[in-house]
């Protein structure tokens, strides 16, 4: 009996078939741990590393990086020394054919339970399968038990493949661009902390491999003649958000409404809580305030904070808004979610937006954090734009967009004097907002902004 077992790959949530194989981990012949990381994988939403469900030796890898895996398909081979059926699948525990116990291992001890990010607790097979264990484990020590001493051999064959899995330190959305642009990693000296690989590297490393020894000037195209292409395949990500986008764009009817504030006062807030000791350590952006300024106008016209649900033809309000930041990282645009961000109070929700953010550039953001948000906010003003005409999160009824904060001549107590000022921009779905409540509501959040102080009083 074989004792190979094929791991397939399992439903990573939220309704998701299937996963783009971003990088391998391990090689075929590597011995591996339980609960050690042999891919990434990038769903729809989010790069996710899996653990293998069971110790053992890679026979197969059934993947290339690159290619689409439907969820039950086949990820990986392992060599278990259990002596079980050959095959058999440790996804979704479920036994293989012919054998009713091929999920409990020979020590009497049962499988334990994927959770995506390790393996958890053993679960309770019944006391009928933990017999047969137990006297099968009675029976015959397990295959290849021979190879599990302190001799030298398997010491010095366990740091070989670890040296065999090792690889140059960099995020996955960077080696997925490598692979794509045909860079060897191993090849490029990061410059990023601790020997990190960027994605400025990669790039300057795929210049240098274009750039011939003697650079010609490029031939002028003939008339009628295209320049030169560069196919990107669609996929991952930005799939998902280009259908994401349109289905928004084509099913709710966007208005747009904007509103110009001195937030002066707002920017005094952050300087002095910059320099007041008590914070120290805690970035309190003009995002978090807006986010606040949001969660409180949100409180009093709860019709932006819903959806509209077609099927049973109602709409749905919200006791509590899920806050959305849009963040824009290598793999293209996704929109973490902070939940109950309006019971935080202002410096609590400055953090959820800082971890949020290095996670999401990172590519660490999981399917569940991406996922739950009920209004959301796009901050265009880093990239120095003053407004824009968001588009709807699909089942969210608003949106609102915040640009840069300019320095500018500005009315102020009757005189013209330079005053730091920000434009808002809010999308909502005219079928659950009206005019007067989206207009409200943006008015709110533009007089939390001018007077900050005017949060006490709501």
């Amino acid at each position: 009996m074989s004792g190979v077992r094929a791991f397939a790959l399992p439903d990573l949530g939220e309704g998701l078939t299937e996963s783009e194989l971003v990088a391998w981990r391990v090689a075929v012949g590597d011995r591996i741990e339980l609960n050690q990381i042999v891919a990434d994988v990038e769903t729809a939403k989010a790069v996710v590393e899996l653990p293998s469900p069971f110790a053992g030796v890679i026979t197969a890898l059934h993947a290339e990086p690159g290619q689409t895996i439907e969820v039950g398909a086949p990820l990986f081979s392992c060599e278990t020394g259990e002596g079980g059926p050959a095959g058999e699948s440790a996804a979704g525990g479920t036994d293989a054919p012919g054998d009713a116990d091929a999920d409990v291992d020979p020590s009497g001890e049962p499988e334990r339970e994927p959770t995506l990010v390790g393996y958890g607790a053993a679960a309770d097979r019944g006391p009928r399968r933990r017999q047969r264990a137990a006297s099968r484990a009675g029976a015959a020590p397990a295959a290849g038990a021979e190879s599990v001493g302190g001799g030298a051999s398997a010491v010095s064959a366990v740091v070989e493949s670890s040296r065999r899995g090792d690889r140059p330190r960099s995020t996955p959305p960077v080696r997925r661009l490598a692979r794509e642009l045909g860079i060897d990693l191993e090849t490029i000296e990061g410059s990023g902390e601790r020997g990190l690989i960027t994605r400025d590297d990669v790039e300057r490393a795929a210049s240098a491999e274009r750039a011939p020894a003697t650079a010609p000037s490029a031939p002028r195209p003939a008339a009628g003649e295209r320049p030169a292409e560069t196919r990107i395949p669609i996929r991952g990500v930005r799939k998902h958000t280009a259908a994401a986008m349109v289905r928004s764009a084509f099913t709710a009817p966007h208005v747009t409404e904007f509103l110009t504030v001195d937030v002066t006062a707002t920017m005094e807030l952050l300087r002095g809580i910059r320099e007041d000791r008590a914070f120290a350590g805690h970035r309190v952006t003009p995002l978090a305030v807006v986010a606040k300024a949001l969660c409180l106008a949100a409180a009093r016209t709860p019709e932006v904070n819903a959806r509209w649900d077609e099927e049973q033809q109602e709409i749905v309000q919200f006791g509590g808004v899920n806050l959305g930041i849009a963040a824009a990282t290598e793999r293209g645009l996704v929109v973490p979610v902070i939940p109950a961000a309006d019971r935080m109070p202002l410096v609590e929700l400055a953090d959820a937006i800082v971890a949020l953010a290095e996670t999401a550039r990172a590519g660490r953001t999981s399917p569940a954090e991406l996922s739950g948000g009920t209004i959301s906010i796009t901050n265009i003003g880093v990239f120095g734009i003053d407004a824009g005409t968001p588009i709807l999160n699909p089942g969210e009824a608003a949106i609102l967009a915040m640009g840069q904060v300019r320095r500018q001549p500005w009315e102020y107590r009757g005189e013209i004097a330079l005053r730091e000022v920000m434009t808002l921009s809010l999308s909502f779905d005219h079928r659950l907002v009206d005019g007067a409540q989206g207009s409200r509501f943006l008015g709110d959040i533009g007089r939390l902004l001018h007077e900050p102080g005017l949060a006490l009083t709501m």
